[in-house]
């Protein structure tokens, strides 16, 4: 046995000698300033994961929701009737919106519905700006509500809205920007990705709410250009109007007022939205 050690003595003291030259213990330890390198990103822990990996496909990006009218707007009338600057005109700066028969207001859908479509935004990593959650008294004008988005820099902006149509004329659309180069206005950069965003818009609300698109305009394919609109025409951002059915037909005024489906519509906004900003990468 002794024999042995003695043999193997010289060979260790080698090894030795050289893990102390290539640093030794230190040797281990990543160099100053320059960090360990992230685990595997498939490995079991999940650390080192991308955000779209760990089911953040929208993390980086950031959604403007405008939920259209207020629930408060009818007790400031003096307010909202007064005119501002939208570009190819002048505007009211608000209005009260629409109702179903039994008195749902059109301002109570679309904020209840942008609370819905953010908390599914933000499960997909979106940061997510509300033009108003309830929390002003009247408004904003139209005007104010694009410069939420303009002021943002906002990759997506979707202002919420539903109609009040005749009875018997049903379904959704989306409303597009027009080419407008008038006064403050000037959409000639945002026509062609608002399009695309609208197009994907139809295609997710379509499948995740199983509405179709609207039988009295947009010739059947949920689409619709308007130069007309202050919230599109002073948009410096892709943005697009979603008219999410008529509250003025009964079995619209159904759907609208059902919560089961405005989760539904909710889940068809992040989808479709989610679906454009995918083509930007």
């Amino acid at each position: 046995m002794a024999v042995v050690l003695v043999a193997l003595l010289p060979t260790c003291l080698a090894g030795w000698l050289v893990w102390q030259s290539a640093g030794g213990p230190a040797a281990l330890m990543p160099l100053p300033g320059k960090p360990a390198p992230d685990p595997d990103p498939k490995s079991p822990s999940g650390k080192g994961r991308s955000h779209e990996a760990a089911g953040k496909p929208l993390a980086g990006r950031t959604v403007v929701l405008d939920p259209g009218h207020n629930p408060h707007n009818s007790a400031h009338t003096g307010r909202i009737n007064r005119e501002v600057d939208i570009g190819t005109g002048r505007k009211e700066c608000d209005t009260t919106g629409t109702a179903t028969d039994s008195g749902y207001p059109e301002a109570e859908f679309t904020l209840d519905l942008a609370r819905r479509a953010s908390a599914a935004l933000k499960k997909r990593g979106a940061t997510v700006k509300l033009t108003h959650d309830g929390d002003k008294a009247w408004g904003p004008c139209v005007d104010e509500r694009a410069g939420v988005g303009n002021r943002a820099d906002a990759d997506a902006a979707v202002s919420l809205h539903a109609d009040g149509a005749p009875e018997g004329r049903r379904g959704f659309h989306v409303i597009l920007p027009a080419s407008v180069r008038e006064g403050e206005a000037d959409t000639s950069a945002i026509t062609g990705p608002s399009r695309r965003l609208g197009g994907e818009l139809v295609a997710a609300f379509r499948h995740s709410t199983g509405e179709r698109p609207a039988n009295y305009v947009g010739n059947g394919k949920g689409l619709k250009t308007r130069a007309d609109l202050g919230g599109l025409n002073l948009s410096q951002v892709p943005k697009v109007f979603l008219e999410c059915g008529n509250m003025r037909d009964p079995q619209d005024a159904g759907r609208l007022t059902d919560r089961t489906w405005r989760e539904s519509a909710a889940r068809g906004i992040a989808e479709g939205i989610g679906a454009y900003l995918a083509q930007k990468r």
